[in-house]
């Protein structure tokens, strides 16, 4: 199922922790409203609690996005089950969900790819362990690319799974290896900021053989500059100016 991100003729949205912009980050109704949105993909961050469950967070801390304060490892599932990590626009109060939760919810969606990361930490290949084998267990393993900002776990998922890869720019890795053989051999795609895209480095990626996807293209400016450059995958915080800009060439062929 992966391999369509190759197809160059069409572009693809993938929501940046679901609908982030307007629900709280990385939780179940941020993933359902990107869903009902039309994304293509859903981006999620991935780390263990202190009695190893596999948590959807991106932070190393439940600072920032819950109302609690410490490393996402001190705390227990139950622990973490007990924060708030956001009211969504009606009011609704949700919570760090685990990865199974997510596994349950996209059995609903059998043609949602997966860009699964990996967040770096002291027990990250045993996190990228844990999470292959729970997404084999759900047959999901076809629907997922997994990134990681840490280039020893993307060559490890690479070299022991043999799975697709998406890294980033090697000045924004750690333990980023040059040349030949090096961390770029290890990538199916690399993840190119707003910031950062330019032609020469959408050149470099392909003259690699790597795909280049972006984030985040969020205003309809954004879209038209990612479009133009090249790049098929973008990676939305708010997926609804892509969208629109999809229907709006649909509509166009069809006229």
């Amino acid at each position: 199922m992966i391999e369509q991100l190759k197809n160059t003729d069409t572009f693809f949205i993938a929501g940046h922790r679901g609908f982030m912009a307007k629900y709280p980050e990385n939780t179940l109704i941020a993933f359902q409203k990107a869903l009902d949105a039309g994304v293509d993909m859903l981006e999620f961050d991935l780390r263990f609690s202190k009695d190893s469950v596999l948590m959807v967070i991106h932070d190393d801390t439940v600072d920032r996005t819950t109302n609690g304060k410490g490393k996402v490892s001190d705390f227990t599932l139950n622990e973490l089950k007990s924060l708030s990590a956001g009211v969504d626009p009606d009011g609704q109060f949700h919570t760090i969900p685990t990865l199974e939760e997510f596994c349950e919810l996209l059995k609903l969606y059998p043609d949602v790819l997966f860009n699964v990361e990996i967040k770096p930490s002291p027990d990250a290949k045993r996190v990228a362990a844990a999470t292959i084998q729970t997404l084999k267990d759900y047959d999901y393993l076809p629907r997922c690319v997994f990134t990681s900002f840490d280039a020893d776990i993307v060559a490890y998922i690479h070299d022991v799974y043999g799975l697709r890869t998406q890294g980033f720019p090697g000045e924004l890795m750690f333990n980023f290896v040059p040349g030949p053989n090096g961390t770029y051999s290890k990538m199916w795609a690399a993840g190119i900021s707003m910031k950062l895209l330019s032609t020469e480095l959408v050149e470099e990626f392909k003259d690699l053989g790597i795909l280049s996807w972006c984030y985040c293209p969020d205003t309809k400016e954004q879209v038209s500059q990612a479009l133009e450059l090249g790049i098929n995958v973008l990676t939305c915080n708010n997926p609804l100016p892509a969208l629109e800009e999809r229907k709006k060439q649909k509509d166009e062929i069809k006229s």
